[in-house]
């Protein structure tokens, strides 16, 4: 089975890459051709995850024949959050764009790549929780998977907290601050094996792949 991945996220590729079943054969949108914008205009993580499964979905539809779509071509998209107790579920939805938000933008004016804007984002999230006792938080992963056979949206959590200072330098987004109910490092600095078996999106895309175990061949 053949499914396009709604992201060109090198990172999140290869760990959807590490986790999804033998038989399943993961493409990015620029592997397929799809270089629009998508605009992410939910207001929840499951409203941006179905927006981005559609959004690609149709455009497969409009490009590829039809007998391709029927044979076991599908899409699926995430949107990832995280949700921090103390500030009552921010980021959230506005997780990976949170240094943007407000009078934030201007610690880092000039934030184009990836590397500095999420340097920016967790630099928000300590001076946020600056001074606060609870630390609390968890991510969330929403999946929208769509093939020509059905349509359903899986979530994944994993609860922890943030740590007061960034720790580790593996992972992406806010893995430096993270730290894992049951661990005593950040994801940032837990072997990828470890991260994978247990983080958000993994847990999503565990039950993601209890259903395609379902697809017929």
């Amino acid at each position: 089975m053949r499914l396009v991945f709604a992201s060109n996220n090198a990172h999140k590729l290869s760990e959807v890459r590490e986790i999804m079943p033998a038989g399943i054969e993961v493409l990015s949108l620029r592997e397929v051709g799809f270089e629009a914008e998508i605009d992410e205009t939910g207001t929840t993580l499951a409203e941006n995850s179905a927006i981005k499964a559609h959004t690609v979905y149709q455009w497969l539809q409009d490009h590829m024949a039809k007998e391709q779509m029927a044979s076991g071509f599908g899409v699926f998209a995430d949107d990832t959050g995280l949700e921090i107790d103390a500030l009552d579920g921010a980021p959230g939805v506005y997780t990976a764009r949170w240094y943007r938000l407000g009078a934030d933008a201007a610690q880092c004016p000039q934030c184009q790549n990836e590397t500095e804007v999420f340097a920016a984002n967790r630099a928000k999230a300590l001076r946020e929780l600056n001074g606060k006792a609870n630390r609390h938080a968890q991510f969330k992963t929403v999946i929208t998977l769509i093939t020509p056979a059905q349509e359903i949206q899986v979530e994944g959590i994993v609860r922890g907290q943030i740590a007061t200072e960034e720790h580790g330098e593996g992972g992406f987004g806010y893995d430096p601050l993270f730290i894992p109910e049951g661990y005593d490092q950040t994801f940032g600095e837990l072997p990828v094996e470890i991260k994978n078996s247990i983080s958000h999106r993994a847990r999503a895309l565990e039950k993601l792949a209890e259903v395609l175990k379902t697809y017929p061949d």
